[in-house]
């Protein structure tokens, strides 16, 4: 590909994608609204914009093949935040490539677009949305974007419902971990698939006590390598039993199943601190 626009590419996870992408493509455009990131890398160039601001969308994606969109507030807060970079964000995203030619958006959904099924139903990518939080309304909203460009105008998408890209630091994550080097190759296929029209795909690894099933996402060649259950030992001992009545407990979005609307989520992770504050 000649050119490859990242969303959020100051952020943790966006950091990691910018090398992998940069190999996929001659031009890699990282956009975020930080001041910079550092150093670009050879074919990189970075370009400072708020995805609320369309004009600056279709400006960056002119010319553009695909669109990788990790761009968004990481976190639940009042409608109010979540509005503005992650449902108009979306939209902007969405119109910007349709008006600018652009192939197919990658984009990171989450889990918490179904969020609030139980974790004792093995979940599918057709299970219907369930949100557990305005955060996770936002990622429905993106989703059914996805759908309907899709279908009335033909712009290609991978929605990517990532579970947990974290250290392993709480009992849920044994189950829906996702190791970075996964995310690289979940990102790589989504990119590099001739085909995907719509599609959805759990953002999760290889790990024993999995609770979602890829299976109707299998054409994307999506085989990831890593397995969460060597923490399984140390980090249910340092835990104890768990409240099987505790939504966080209980749901596939875990603490953000629990929280009230508008609160926090990622504050009752028990994240490492590398991990916390940014998407």
């Amino acid at each position: 590909m000649k050119k490859l626009v990242l969303t959020g590419a100051a952020g943790r996870l966006g950091s990691y994608l910018r090398e992998p992408l940069s190999g996929l493509c001659d031009s890699l455009i990282s956009t975020d609204i930080a001041g910079d990131i550092g150093k670009t890398l050879p074919g990189e160039s970075y370009v400072q914009a708020d995805l609320q601001d369309l004009d600056a969308m279709l400006a960056l994606l002119e010319g553009a093949d695909m669109v990788v969109h990790f761009g968004a507030y990481g976190d639940e807060a009042e409608f109010e935040t979540i509005l503005g970079p992650n449902i108009i964000g979306a939209y902007n995203i969405w119109e910007a490539a349709y008006r600018c030619g652009v192939r197919r958006v990658v984009y990171a959904s989450s889990i918490h677009a179904v969020g609030m099924h139980r974790k004792s139903v093995f979940i599918g990518t057709d299970a219907p949305h369930r949100p557990d939080t305005f955060y996770g309304l936002a990622k429905c909203f993106a989703e059914d974007l996805a759908s309907l460009y899709w279908d009335k105008r033909g712009v290609e998408s991978v929605c990517m419902r990532i579970l947990s890209c974290a250290q392993v630091s709480n009992p849920r994550a044994v189950g829906t971990w996702l190791s970075y080097e996964d995310l690289v190759q979940l990102v790589e296929r989504a990119v590099d698939t001739p085909v995907t029209g719509f599609s959805v795909v759990y953002g999760v690894s290889d790990n024993d006590r999995v609770p979602v099933d890829n299976a109707r996402a299998s054409h994307l060649g999506y085989r990831p390598k890593d397995n969460a259950e060597k923490f399984a030992r140390e980090i249910y001992a340092k835990t104890g039993p768990l409240d099987p009545q505790d939504p966080g407990n209980a749901c596939h979005g875990g603490p953000f199943a629990a929280v009230p609307l508008g609160n926090s989520g990622v504050a009752h992770l028990n994240l490492n601190p590398e991990d916390i504050g940014k998407t």
